[in-house]
């Protein structure tokens, strides 16, 4: 009797012990779809090429409009999987109008847990150790990396609750990494990877790259679209025009120098409070994002809260400590670009009323009312809401002590929702995205000049956001020499 109940409960542990779990077995049935878990698991390397469209977030002319769009060309990742190596280069040309370099061409790597790129002039520099945990989830967004991640023993799997066709599995890698598998019931092939991240706009916010177009190849089937979307933002949509397994992908490995350094911190941020005019400070500092307080008979306004919450705060503190006898009430947000409403929310939860365009209004409330539970902000610590005036074609600040003209941007081709501000008293633009001293060339440079002209504006002194103070004079000599030089080239 002992030996029977011995062999029965043998059975029934080897019987549990070989039962596939839920989520297991929808692994098993997508890397058998993919071409069997030990051809999964044998690639070496994996070089795929193509090109595709990359919108650029938080840049469109307005908050509903198309994102700008880089072309990208000659694009190339190769991934080295037994040493978990990849390295990704492209040619990408601007689809829109900018102000910098539109042809650009990147090299970024990453060896295990280094991150590095290589800039045009051949230089390589380490990069931070955020960028490197950013780029070993790149790294798994294709079926047969993140499957082989998924095999790996120490790997944690988790069935999700299905959506439709799609089977779910969620996925702690063996190095931590989270994200998401989506599985197509019917065919068993992969159709998504998804993974959640803060963004210092959004808050919450869900990357997922979906695949389609599936080859057979080598042994394998592979999708030949990945295409990628930040919420329902386009990211990234790559058609794939050739894949090579286990072929020479190169040397990915990171330069003796670049492992040996120390991965980059981001730098202190400083704010300097500069007069320019009577109660009217220039806020400048670390970086190329500035500020500019005015002064009134019993309040403080400031123009822009740029970048991120960290600058803004910092930003806000030097405004209180330049008068420190008047309360800072509010605060004019150019446009709705991410580099300068990265401060929205730093604003709102430190009470001041946001000034901006009307065309911004619904958008900043939907930026307000958003999660920022992976990376609490200060106003998802301290909700508060948002008090917001819009402007329609101009409004004037004014009292005895100061008067601040604020005008909408007409017509220009890059910034449909920009306020820029005039100080009659002392000839004054105060500018964002309208002219930059150190863009290296001006294509909405003629829309800037007719703009003022339109509002009868006489200008002595410009004020920017971004690069140096001028005089006006000096500005125009700037735009004609990039345009001439442009035109020489």
């Amino acid at each position: 009797m002992k030996l029977a109940m011995g062999a029965i409960l043998a059975a029934v542990l080897f019987s549990g012990g070989c039962t596939q779990s839920p989520e297991l077995k929808v692994i098993h049935a997508a890397a058998g779809a993919l071409g069997g878990q030990d051809r999964i698991q044998a690639v070496k390397t994996l070089v795929i090429e193509g090109e595709g469209e990359a919108p650029n977030l938080g840049q469109n002319v307005t908050p509903d409009g198309d994102l700008p769009v880089w072309k990208v060309t000659e694009f190339k990742r190769s991934m080295d999987l037994a040493n978990a190596r990849m390295q990704v280069q492209q040619l990408r040309t601007a689809q829109f109008l900018f102000a910098l370099a539109t042809v650009q061409r990147q090299k970024q790597g990453l060896d295990g847990d280094v991150a590095f790129n290589t800039g045009q002039d051949g230089k390589t520099t380490r990069a931070s150790d955020a960028t490197a945990h950013d780029r070993r989830v790149e790294m798994l967004r294709h079926p047969l990396t993140v499957l082989r991640a998924a095999l790996d023993p120490g790997a944690k799997l988790s069935k999700l609750p299905p959506q439709g066709n799609l089977d779910l599995v969620g996925i702690v890698t063996a190095k931590g990494e989270r994200l998401v598998l989506s599985v197509d019931r019917t065919t068993h092939l992969p159709a998504s990877v998804s993974s959640a991240s803060s963004n210092e706009n959004l808050g919450d916010v869900m990357t997922e790259t979906s695949f389609s177009d599936y080859r057979e190849g080598n042994g394998l089937r592979l999708p030949y679209r990945l295409t990628t979307k930040i919420d329902k933002y386009p990211q990234f949509d790559l058609h794939v025009s050739k894949i090579t397994v286990d072929a020479d992908a190169g040397d990915l490995a990171a330069p003796d120098a670049v492992k040996s350094a120390t991965p980059p911190v981001p730098a202190p941020i400083t704010v300097t409070a500069e007069p320019v005019g009577k109660g009217i400070w220039w806020l400048a500092g670390s970086g190329n994002h500035r500020s500019i307080l005015f002064e009134f008979d019993d309040h403080l306004t400031l123009f822009e809260v740029p970048l991120s919450e960290a600058r803004s705060l910092a930003v806000i503190a030097k405004a209180r400590s330049v008068a420190p006898g008047k309360p800072l009430t509010q605060a004019i947000v150019s446009h709705h670009h991410f580099d300068h409403s990265g401060g929205l929310r730093a604003a709102v939860a430190e009470g001041l009323t946001i000034i901006t365009y009307r065309g911004n209004v619904d958008f900043f409330k939907e930026l307000i009312a958003r999660k920022h539970t992976i990376v609490q902000d200060e106003l998802a610590k301290n909700p508060r809401p948002m008090n917001i005036i819009p402007v329609d074609d101009e409004l004037t600040l004014k009292d005895s002590a100061m008067e601040v003209r604020l005008y909408h941007v007409l017509d220009n081709p890059r910034e449909g929702t920009l306020l820029f501000a005039y100080v009659p008293r002392d000839r004054m633009l105060v500018q964002a995205d309208l002219y930059d001293s150190t863009w290296t060339q001006h294509p909405w440079a003629d829309n800037f000049r007719w703009n003022l002209e339109h509002r009868k504006l006489t200008v002595d002194k410009d004020v920017p956001v971004h690069g140096a103070i001028q005089s006006y004079a000096d500005v125009l000599k700037t735009i004609k020499s990039t345009q001439t030089q442009g035109a020489g080239q």
